[in-house]
């Protein structure tokens, strides 16, 4: 067997396993896929359906091609088809019968083959294996240390594991160094044809969620509790939170004495990235005056899930917020569509001036 030793291959399981980290089960795949691999670049094409077996005691190996049985006299693909008349005994049309081969010796083309399937797949292996481990961390906030900044992502190293974050996920206006250490939120695992990678977020609601968390203890005894978050990342966030106890103030609870608990949150975040903090209400009409914050409210008309929030001349701008991102966030926050109006002010009547009202009073003196 040219420069692909089986036996050796064999008795390499168990050590790649340990020293991987992964089960032997996975391991052994692994290589039979390999053994397909190279038999299927020394005795096929591309098109057949091979798979190997190997056996770990005595180093041999053999592979199985699966065909389908079809209709005789109709044109076939030899590699993944076979007609009826050539199938055996008892085969029917639509059954998959396979062709049993001994693995006995490949060429050096398809000996590297083998090395290269069995070095990407235990390297794909090993990083699922690794994912998988993370699966139970998805919605948690851990630090990392960031590895490379591209164009589009920036790749941050976990430890064990590394993940990206795209650039949906970023604070806009942040600045991402080399070396740098970095809490990030464990987004998802997204699994494609190139294996499984770890998506890392700053940007998204859930991690300011989690920052409160992890700065609010009143949150993990239930006292108070976050209700909703809207936010654009790097400028504005707003949080709506209520209290399960009462007597409790949940804004000043969120808050924190001189304001240190938002302070931590925004240290993290930025401080260009402004927090309101507003408090929630079952209300709608109310919910929305505090979505609306700074921003006085003279009154709110509701149909359906569409609001007209009234405001005076000087609270226009406040309510709409520059680029409309305050009235955009409200909305967000309450799931309104919120449309600001002005208030009409009542006419005001006309002033007269003291020469008119002698001129009137006089003229009456004369009628009478």
């Amino acid at each position: 067997m040219e420069n692909l030793d089986l036996k050796q291959m064999s008795s390499m399981v168990d050590i790649i396993a340990e020293e991987k980290g992964l089960p032997k089960e996975t391991v052994l795949n692994v290589i039979e896929q390999a053994i397909a691999a190279a038999w299927r670049k020394d005795n096929g094409d591309r098109d057949m359906n091979v798979r190997a077996t190997l056996n770990t005691k005595t180093g041999e190996a053999d592979v199985f091609v699966s065909r389908e049985v079809i209709e005789d006299g109709l044109a076939y693909n030899p590699s993944t088809e076979i007609p009826l008349a050539e199938a055996g005994k008892g085969a029917k049309i639509g059954d998959v019968i396979e062709e049993k081969s001994k693995v006995t010796t490949f060429g050096r083309v398809a000996a590297m083959t083998a090395k290269q399937v069995v070095i990407q797949r235990l390297r794909e292996a090993e990083n699922d294996a690794v994912l998988t481990a993370f699966e139970d961390k998805i919605g948690t906030i851990v630090t990392g240390t960031v590895s490379r900044v591209e164009a589009r992502l920036v790749r941050v190293d976990l430890g064990r594991a590394s993940g990206i974050i795209p650039r949906s996920e970023q604070i806009d206006g942040e600045y991402y160094s080399v070396g740098s250490r970095i809490k990030v939120y464990i987004k998802n695992i997204e699994r494609g044809d190139k294996g499984a990678q770890l998506i890392l977020s700053r940007g998204s609601a859930e991690f300011v969620e989690c920052l409160f968390r992890q700065e609010v203890p009143e949150i993990e005894n239930g006292t108070v509790k976050i209700c909703g978050i809207a936010r654009e990342a790097g400028r504005r966030t707003k949080i709506a939170v209520t209290a399960t106890v009462p007597g409790i103030d949940p804004v000043g609870t969120f808050v924190g004495g001189r304001g240190v608990r938002v302070q931590a949150v925004m240290n993290e975040i930025g401080d260009k990235e402004k927090i309101d903090i507003v408090t929630w209400s079952d209300n709608p009409s109310e919910y929305i005056r505090e979505a609306l914050s700074p921003a006085e409210i003279n009154k709110v008309d509701i149909e359906g899930k569409k609001a007209k929030v009234y405001v005076n001349e000087d609270q226009q701008s406040i309510a709409i917020g520059s680029k409309g991102q305050n009235v955009r966030l409200a909305s967000k926050l309450t799931g309104y569509e919120i449309d600001i109006e002005l208030m009409k002010s009542a006419p005001k009547k006309k002033k007269q001036n003291v020469e008119d009202s002698l001129l009137s009073a006089l003229e009456e003196a004369e009628d009478e």
